[in-house]
């Protein structure tokens, strides 16, 4: 059976995220100057989040029992960003997150990991057999550019589908920026040389050849004494 571009390109977006998650996993990472693993980690999968709920969700919904699959979705998709926001929380220092382990949050977190991978694998597969080619090829692009205007920052109690749900990942989107800013929080809008445009997959769609070259990543901003928990 032929894999679907949505389907590559979904496959592609598990495996960076998984990338992230490697190094934000290790105990050191709650350090001051390692907290930008987290960062990079929280923001690319609350990107995606945001953009698989205003992208494939409306489409999967139309499938058979699709919204029974919108429902599961939407509520791994709601306990992934409660666990987030614990994680963040934890990360910088929130008193009310101390009394969590490290490693039970990132157990939490990887099960619920498990869990969306399954899902969105499967609803993708269903699509890929349902759409031809050109439409697959236009959801997975909608798909891609969402991502890089998704908000940065999990918001599990906000609406996550239909028109509510897109203005308010708009409306947070706005919101989450001028945080990161405030907080100088990093994120990766770099990630190889471009995480969307130029990833293998968008290689694959054009026909292009893979580039080797690794841009590195952008540098924490250095640890700030007074800097707090901030707004998850």
């Amino acid at each position: 059976m032929t894999v679907s571009t949505l389907e590559r390109a979904v496959t592609y977006e598990h495996i960076r995220i998984r990338e992230l998650a490697a190094p934000a996993h290790e105990p050191a990472a709650v350090n001051a100057d390692r907290r930008h693993e987290t960062d990079w980690f929280y923001a690319i999968t609350a990107q995606h989040l945001a953009a698989a709920e205003d992208i494939l969700l409306p489409r999967i919904r139309k499938l058979t029992d699709g919204a029974a699959l919108v429902t599961a979705y939407v509520e791994n998709a709601r306990q992934l960003e409660r666990s987030l926001r614990f994680l963040k929380a934890r990360i910088y220092g929130d008193s009310r997150a101390q009394y969590l382990r490290h490693h039970d949050v990132w157990r939490e977190i990887d099960r619920l990991l498990d869990e969306h991978e399954k899902l969105e694998a499967n609803c993708t597969r269903m699509l890929g057999e349902l759409l031809d080619d050109p439409d697959i090829c236009a959801l997975t692009e909608d798909l891609l550019t969402a991502e890089e205007v998704a908000p940065t920052r999990a918001h599990p109690y906000s609406p996550h589908t239909g028109t509510a749900g897109r203005l308010a990942h708009r409306m947070w989107r706005v919101a989450d920026s001028a945080w990161d800013s405030a907080e100088g929080r990093v994120i990766p809008t770099r990630y190889r040389i471009h995480p969307k445009r130029d990833s293998t997959l968008s290689h694959y769609l054009l026909g292009s050849q893979t580039p080797d070259a690794t841009v590195s990543a952008p540098k924490p901003a250095p640890p700030d004494a007074s800097d707090g928990a901030g707004p998850a």
